[in-house]
């Protein structure tokens, strides 16, 4: 209750020093893996400034095809590979830097946490498991599916994969009982209580993904949206992105 009372405080001091505007209706487009901490954040700045922030959520490759093909948005914040892709091809502007979060092995809560300490130990685990859910075409799906391919076992693994929708973390599936291991985002697999962090892949295949927010070139509302970014850059933002499982990358006082 403290922290939060401070991250109140801190936000309430951070944007009464920013420029004042009207109340405003921000539109962002966010990965799910950002989502716990966008949770909290969200609200403490619309308390705070008076805005309104609604968030669409989706795959990398959704979102950046609904952002190529013309969506209305004020600002995105998703992983940096397509931060990048769209800053090229003038569909975002001003990229800043917010947090990374590390792939990480869910389980069942209670349930015996496999060995995935070294590259073998894990091969050995994921033959083992009845079954292995993951976003088939998230940025981590792809990795793994190029990971399998270098380890030698994606033909082994293929009747064990349970694809599943964007929207949908595998650390859910794993808690309700639909797969034995999911595999994605520790960002992911902290908010359900019922699955458990196994722990991250181990450290020569280790992943890490980075994610940052941007612009949209027609933003409705920019001075609003700049004032969203710049507080999620802060001392007392960044506790709330380190909760929630990732690396705060950018912060100011």
């Amino acid at each position: 209750m403290f922290r939060i009372s401070r991250i109140v405080c801190v936000a309430m001091n951070f944007l009464l020093a920013a420029t004042t505007t009207d109340a405003a209706e921000i539109k962002m487009l966010a990965s799910p893996a950002v989502k716990a901490a966008l949770e909290d954040l969200v609200p403490l700045f619309e308390k705070s400034s008076g805005h309104k922030v609604t968030i669409e959520y989706g795959t990398a490759a959704a979102l950046r095809d609904a952002i190529e093909k013309g969506a209305a948005f004020d600002v995105a914040v998703l992983n940096n590979n397509v931060i990048e892709t769209l800053l090229k091809q003038n569909k975002l502007t001003t990229r800043t830097d917010l947090a990374r979060s590390g792939t990480g092995v869910a389980v069942r809560k209670g349930t015996l946490k496999p060995d995935i300490a070294t590259v073998e130990s894990f091969k050995a685990t994921l033959l083992a498991a009845n079954s292995i859910a993951f976003v088939e075409q998230g940025a981590t799906g792809v990795y793994l599916k190029g990971l399998f391919e270098r380890l030698g076992i994606a033909d082994a693994l293929k009747p064990k994969i349970r694809p599943i929708p964007g929207t949908t973390s595998a650390a859910h599936v794993v808690a309700e009982g639909g797969a034995e291991l999911g595999i994605t985002q520790v960002s992911e697999i902290l908010p359900y209580p019922g699955a458990e962090l196994a722990g991250l892949l181990p450290p020569d295949i280790r992943l890490y993904t980075g994610f940052a927010a941007a612009l949209g070139p027609a933003a409705a509302q920019p001075e609003a949206t700049r004032n969203l970014i710049a507080f999620m850059t802060t001392l007392a933002a960044a506790t709330v992105w380190r909760d929630r499982g990732l690396e705060p990358t950018t912060t100011q006082n």
